[in-house]
Order: structure tokens, then C-alpha cells, then sequence
């Protein structure tokens, strides 16, 4: 709600510094080179498309880690041993018997107590280790034991899913690795309003940026990692991903970005489209924040093939659309008036977001 309102009085300020009777003129090729506008063209899209590293990219590190994972038992975890022919080392299982009553609980020293082998310590062993060491001991009062030996409870290790989740919780990490986007999927996957592209996990007290978003949508296999024990991902919501709206559109104001996705013929089909009694479609211009600096880029919205164009030309997050309403005012006039208000709006957005987290 306070992000809220702070975007509406930021619009209005906006707003006030845009007054009847000013607009932008259409830049021409002096005007563009004069003021760095870069106009949205094919060949422009084209080298922007070429400069995209998004797409589906292997992740040898992840695989590698898949395939040689090996769960290492916890203190809290709970053993079940099974030896063949000997049922009265066994405790017996049932439907109605808990964990905790048909094996063996792994104290926080680390140790399980085993008839005939006494007290062993368990903690940061393989299963395929603990059975060879149990065989072991057994050997020297059973011939030959058959042994097998399963966590009948994964107790030991967690990892905390928060934020824009379905059903937010602590989750056991088991002898299956967990990966970041299976710990999502367990806590009921992301919820409409989720920031996939910034999703944080904290492990060893250090916050990593992880963009999911690339994962599902690419196939960036990169973007996914195995976490382990006492890591939290937090999914941050998608408040900041917006992208705000003036000038002579039907509606202006805030247009979010569902999956933090859009593009400019979206934004403005979702204003109600151009205001037809004020707006000049040469004039469309977006202001973004790049590098710490503003970029504006022009859309003639004449041509018949202007739209298409406008479909592929991607909005980022704190984008702002200005519809140019008809008229010959000087370009370097507006801007002037629109750039300060603007570049104070991408630094209330900033000290919100800086809040939140």
C-alpha cells in the first residue's frame, strides 16, 4: 500500500511538470543526434536481439553436483536397520508406528546405540558408510551379517521457502538433492504476484540474486542451483516491476508487468490505447534509467508496421511512457521539465524497494 502511494504522488508530480500546450516534437535526424534519442527501428531491435544472452544454457556445475550427491546423515535424523535372518536386531514396522519408535535416533553427539556394536557416531556418514561399519562390528559376533540401513526420517537438514509463495515453510532436504526450483515447487510454487527474476537465496550469510524467471521461460539452466542445509529463498513480490504512463493515453498510470514481462504495444493497449483528440502517434517516447543515466528511445507510431515494432521492443522495470500530445514545442524544452521529475521517481522507487528488503 505505501508503495502505492508513493507511485501515485510521484505520477502527479509527474504530471504537473507536463502543462497544457507542451509537447515533443518528432525528432528529426539532427534532433536525435543532437540529443542521443535513439529511435525503435527493425535494425535496432535486431542488434538488441543479438546482445540478449537469455536462452536455454547448460549447467555442468549443477549436473555434476546432481550426480554425485550422496545424502550425509544429522543429528535428528532416524535410522531403520534391517539385518537378514537375525529379526531380533530389527525393530519391527507398522502402519500405525512412527518413525521415532521403529528406529534409531541419532543423538546430538552425533551417535546411535546398536545391539551388539554399542554406541557409534553416525553423523556426517553416507548410508552405503554407516552399513559397512555396522556389518563391521557385527562381524565379530554374527557370521556373515546381511545388513541394510534407510533414514526412516529426514530430521537433520532444512531449508526455509518465504515470500510470494503459495504455502511458505521449512522444507527437509532428503536423499533426493533439493534444487531451488523444486524447494519452490514444494512450497506450492509461486504465487501471480511473485518477483521471479530476483530471487534471493541466503546461504552461509550471503544473499545471491537468482532469476528463475530465465529458468522457466529460457531454459537457463544456469539460474538453478542445489541448496543445502539452513539456506532460505525468499520470492520477493513484483510491486517494483511496473511501468508508468503519460501523456495523452487514455489511461495514465502504473501498468504492471505480469511475469515481469511487456512490451511497449502492451503498455499502451492496457492504457486504453492513444488519446485520439491530443495524441500526436510520431511522438511515443520511453525514458529509462541506464547506468545510472536516462535513455530515451522514439517510436514513430505512423507506419502500418510501427505496432509490430512496438510488440518487440521490451520494457524494463520504472519505464516511463510518454504519448506526446500534437503540436511544435522544442524537444530539449520538455525534456528538460520531464528528465528531473522522472530521475526523482527511479529514486523513490529505489528507497522503496530499498525499504522492503
Amino acid at each position: 500500500m505505501k508503495h502505492i502511494a508513493v507511485t501515485l504522488v510521484a505520477l502527479l508530480m509527474l504530471g504537473g511538470c507536463v502543462t497544457p500546450g507542451q509537447q515533443m516534437p518528432a525528432p528529426g535526424s539532427d534532433s536525435a543526434a543532437v540529443d542521443g534519442i535513439v529511435q525503435i527501428t527493425a535494425s535496432m531491435l535486431a542488434r538488441q536481439v543479438q546482445t540478449d544472452n537469455s536462452g536455454v544454457s547448460a549447467n555442468p556445475q549443477l549436473d555434476k553436483e546432481l550426480a554425485s550427491y550422496e545424502y550425509r546423515v544429522g543429528a535428528k535424523d532416524i535410522l531403520t536397520f534391517t539385518v537378514w535372518d537375525h529379526p531380533e536386531l530389527t525393530i519391527p514396522a507398522g502402519e500405525f508406528r512412527s518413525p521415532e519408535i521403529q528406529g534409531h535416533l541419532v543423538a546430538a553427539d552425533g551417535s546411535i546405540f546398536f545391539p551388539y556394536v554399542g554406541s557409534i557416531v553416525v553423523t556426517g556418514k553416507t548410508l552405503g558408510e554407516i552399513r559397512e561399519l555396522v556389518s563391521a562390528r557385527l562381524a565379530r559376533y554374527i557370521q556373515n551379517p546381511q545388513l541394510d540401513v534407510r533414514v526412516a526420517a529426514f530430521r537433520s537438514k532444512r531449508i526455509n521457502v518465504t515470500g510470494e509463495v503459495e504455502t511458505p515453510g521449512i522444507f527437509p532436504i532428503t536423499d533426493v538433492p533439493m534444487t531451488l526450483i523444486e524447494a519452490i515447487g514444494l512450497a506450492g510454487g509461486a504465487k501471480p504476484t511473485a518477483a521471479l527474476q530476483e530471487v534471493r537465496v541466503t546461504h552461509d550469510g550471503s544473499v545471491h540474486a537468482v532469476n528463475v524467471l530465465a529458468l522457466l521461460q529460457d531454459g537457463d539452466l544456469t539460474q538453478n542451483l542445489v541448496l543445502d542445509d539452513g539456506d532460505l529463498v525468499h520470492v520477493p513480490d513484483n510491486s517494483l516491476y511496473s511501468v508508468h504512463v503519460l501523456g495523452s493515453i487514455d489511461q495514465a498510470g502504473v501498468v504492471a508487468m505480469p511475469n515481469g514481462r511487456l512490451n511497449l504495444a502492451e503498455v499502451i493497449t492496457r492504457s486504453g490505447g492513444f488519446d485520439n483528440s491530443t495524441a500526436d502517434a510520431r511522438r511515443i517516447f520511453v525514458f529509462r534509467q541506464q547506468d545510472n543515466k536516462p535513455a530515451v528511445y522514439w517510436l514513430d507510431a505512423r507506419t502500418p508496421d510501427s505496432m509490430l515494432l512496438a510488440t518487440r521492443f521490451a520494457m524494463q522495470p520504472q519505464d516511463v511512457v510518454y504519448i506526446d500530445a500534437t503540436g511544435l514545442a522544442r524537444w530539449n524544452r520538455i525534456v528538460s521539465l520531464l528528465l528531473p521529475s522522472i530521475q526523482t521517481l527511479w529514486q523513490t522507487q529505489s528507497l522503496v524497494d530499498d525499504l522492503q528488503n
